[in-house]
């Protein structure tokens, strides 16, 4: 996916946390001793508190040198803010750091990931219900997931472990809501086999409604907790995973059931031909009778 910023897991490079003792340079003292040190690339912004900062060498020439050994980036950064402020002047929070293979790797597996989460939930509906609907699932959970990336692009999320974990959950959670819902379609359709698909959908959307409120009013609740208190780490987490639910309802109610409408249009399934239980192609049929105006006598 370009356009995106990607964390030093994907690209490989090195992070660096730490803490400035009183009183604490500026972010440009910081910069300009870095870029005195060889590391003119490197990406700074506070953290916490205007003491705290974190320092990202992902520029291709600095991950690079990476494959000399894991630590000789952070040496080098080291160095430089030694020399410029001393020893004692800050304390290293933390240090990570990737390799460019490894950067790569992970990308791949997270790609990988995102497709098999499609593939077994599109087999997993059409063997346990129809694959119109395990069809019309899976594109409603496409549009979930461009939904989200659109938000992560414009509120410029960085894209890491943590956001691929959100990503998935979206997935789930989305599925699952769209899952209640075509359940539901599926025993309406037994009960009612002379109405037409339109009302059944609807009827199917309003009973479920209550649940897939609640449901998702309740995750959104224990996200909001995460998003006013959580750090700097687990926020991007919690932002994907709010705006995911909230278009995830949205699209259990307002998009799998077009959907499935559409596709069971596009290719109507006759019931007398095969051996399950589900009415979908009369019902289809039934609705268009319906909706013909009645002869004028």
């Amino acid at each position: 996916m370009s356009g995106f910023h990607y964390s030093i897991e994907f690209t490989g490079g090195t992070l660096k946390r730490i803490e400035f003792r009183d009183p604490a340079p500026s972010v440009g003292d910081v910069r300009a001793a870095l870029a005195a040190g060889g590391l003119p690339q490197v990406e700074i912004q506070t953290f916490g508190s205007p003491n705290a900062l974190i320092m990202r060498a992902q520029d291709p020439e600095t991950v690079a040198l990476q494959d000399r050994g894991a630590e000789v980036v952070s040496r080098q950064i080291t160095a430089a803010l030694d020399a410029k402020f001393g020893a004692d002047a800050y304390e290293v929070l933390s240090t990570e750091g990737v390799g460019p293979k490894v950067g790569s790797e992970l990308r791949r597996n997270a790609m990988i990931a995102l497709a098999i989460a499609f593939l077994t939930t599109l087999i997993y509906l059409a063997w346990r219900f129809e694959w119109r609907f395990g069809l019309a699932a899976v594109l409603a959970t496409i549009h979930d997931i461009l939904a989200t990336l659109a938000f992560m692009k414009y509120m410029n999320i960085e894209i890491s472990l943590f956001v691929v974990g959100a990503l998935l959950t979206v997935i789930g959670y989305s599925l699952n809501d769209t899952v209640v819902v075509f359940d539901r379609v599926r025993e309406n359709l037994k009960k009612f086999p002379k109405t037409g698909l339109y009302d059944l959908l609807n009827r199917s959307v309003n009973e479920t409604l209550p649940r897939t409120v609640l449901t998702g009013s309740t995750t959104l609740a224990t996200l909001l907790s995460l998003l006013i208190f959580g750090g700097t780490v687990i926020r991007p987490f919690a932002w994907v995973l709010t705006w995911g639910i909230i278009i995830g309802t949205f699209s259990s109610v307002y998009v799998a059931g077009p959907l499935l409408l559409w596709i069971n249009h596009k290719w109507p399934r006759h019931a007398a031909a095969s051996g399950k239980a589900d009415r979908m192609a009369q019902a289809t049929r039934q609705t268009e009778r319906d909706k013909r105006p009645a002869p004028a006598r």
